[in-house]
């Protein structure tokens, strides 16, 4: 954070795109400022490519002359359902738009818009620090205008609306989240009348589209500690209503003196681990998902106390209907996080016992290439307080890993599919496809993966035979 005088962002702003903006809207006679994120990112020295100049009148029409001075080197798109325009060259994009005031109706978010002064387009703002302008008019060009102290905002790392927040908040519910997801981005803290106005409102983000709600959550979980992010979504109720399936796990019971841990800020923790090793999206959802399975497999046994049996492949079955609800790609991504889910503790009971060849071989078979991200999910499973068996745990897994690469680099040309599939050994012993075909192919994996025969020809010809005679099957 630095202070900026009008004279450093005129400084700042001194590229020769803004100046071609600046010539083209005195040539029209137009009032024109760059707003909200770029000037909130020039004080946050924080690098931005999206630029956004509003219009004291037709921005459509601004955009157009700035095409016209850029030429062949940029591309108009004009939405004039929306009074917007886009001009994009190779490096860079600038979307105009006419300064505006909005009203809505209670049941949706999409506003009603009038044609407006500046101060009007600054009033419909979400937030102080995102309701900065510059002006790029020539006479005034590098001029703040900052009519909610958004600066002493960035300087207090504080999230507050302009206006009244309840006003804010039900007039687009999409704000709430993205309220919560600037404070997590940024590292902010939220102004407690903003706060209050989240949890009173947050009924209303049952108005917002899935998919809207998804992009936000994405941004959440890329931050470098979205936990944050979560919590507060958490605290605000909205989670109860995004995500039941998450607050579902914030439960600890005790019966006979004997707890269980709460696997919902477990389960935060997990992910925060994971986000100090991958900015991979998918990787950081499964860790956030790896245990939502546990309160419907949640169980007492007088014996042992509280287990959770199964609870992997429960959680694996609810991903596609999650995924579903909340407009996520059903696509090989879904595939993705569903695979650890329900795979993430195959590792951990592998190192918790005896690591054999086999065990590992079947891990690698079964995760595929997905195998370093499933390892990596399961070492920042490892939350324990107890060090000495965090300690036991971290060694384990480094056998795993040392055991996976071994096996990798021994079975490189090697098939863990057996070379006779089904359809040679329907055509072999003259059988139809159906459970004794299944049982055959199943007998000669298993022999493979336990490396007790190798994926040649000659040795699993003569143990299919075997099986055959024994089962009493084919000719």
């Amino acid at each position: 954070m630095r202070e900026l005088s009008d004279a450093e962002l005129a400084k700042l702003l001194d590229k020769d795109i803004f100046h071609r903006i600046s010539d083209a809207a005195d040539s029209l006679g137009l009032e024109c400022y760059v707003v909200g994120g770029y000037v909130r990112d020039l004080f946050l020295e924080r690098p931005s490519d999206d630029i956004d100049v509003v219009v004291v009148g037709n921005g459509i029409s601004l955009a157009t002359e700035l095409k016209k001075q850029l030429g062949r080197k940029a591309n108009l798109s004009v939405f004039r359902n929306f009074g917007t325009a886009q001009v994009k060259s190779k490096d860079m994009e600038i979307e105009f738009v006419g300064a505006r005031k909005e009203s809505y109706t209670h049941d949706s978010r999409k506003p009603i818009v009038e044609n407006g002064t500046l101060e009007d387009d600054q009033n419909r703002r979400d937030f102080t620090i995102n309701a900065l302008a510059v002006c790029l008019n020539k006479k005034r060009f590098g001029k703040l205008v900052d009519p909610f102290d958004g600066v002493a905002d960035l300087w207090d790392r504080t999230i507050r609306t302009p206006l009244d927040p309840d006003i804010t908040f039900s007039d687009d519910p999409l704000r709430m989240i993205r309220c919560i997801r600037f404070a997590a981005q940024l590292n902010f803290y939220i102004a407690d009348e903003t706060f209050e106005a989240l949890e009173r409102n947050a009924e209303r983000i049952k108005i917002v589209s899935g998919e809207r709600i998804a992009d936000e959550l994405n941004k959440i979980i890329m931050t470098p500690t979205p936990s944050k992010g979560f919590v507060e979504l958490y605290r605000t109720k909205l989670l109860h209503i995004i995500m039941p399936e998450l607050t579902a796990m914030d439960i600890v019971e005790t019966k006979n003196g004997k707890a269980h841990k709460n696997n919902f800020f477990h389960s935060l923790e997990v992910l925060d681990n994971i986000a100090l090793h991958t900015q991979n999206p998918w990787l950081r959802w499964s860790a956030l998902f790896h245990d939502i399975g546990k309160p419907r497999s949640k169980r007492w046994e007088p014996s042992v106390g509280w287990t959770f049996h199964s609870h992997n492949t429960i959680g694996a079955k609810m991903i596609p209907h999650l995924f579903r609800r909340m407009k996520f790609p059903l696509d090989a991504k879904m595939r993705y996080v569903q695979k650890l889910v329900e795979l993430h503790m195959r590792p951990i009971a592998i190192a918790d016992d005896e690591v054999t060849d086999s065990a590992v071989r079947r891990l690698l078979n079964d995760s595929g290439e997905d195998i370093d991200d499933l390892m990596t999910l399961c070492e920042a499973d490892i939350t324990s307080k107890n060090a000495i068996r965090k300690k036991q745990f971290t060694e384990n897994f480094r056998i795993v890993r040392e055991k996976l690469a071994d096996l990798k680099k021994r079975d490189y040309e090697r098939e863990f599919q057996p070379c006779i599939d089904g359809n040679e050994i329907m055509k072999m012993f003259n059988l139809k496809p159906g459970r004794e075909v299944g049982n055959l192919k199943k007998i000669l994996k298993e022999a493979v993966l336990d490396n007790r025969v190798p994926n040649e020809r000659e040795p699993l010809m003569q143990l299919l035979k075997e099986q055959v005679k024994l089962m009493n099957i084919g000719r």
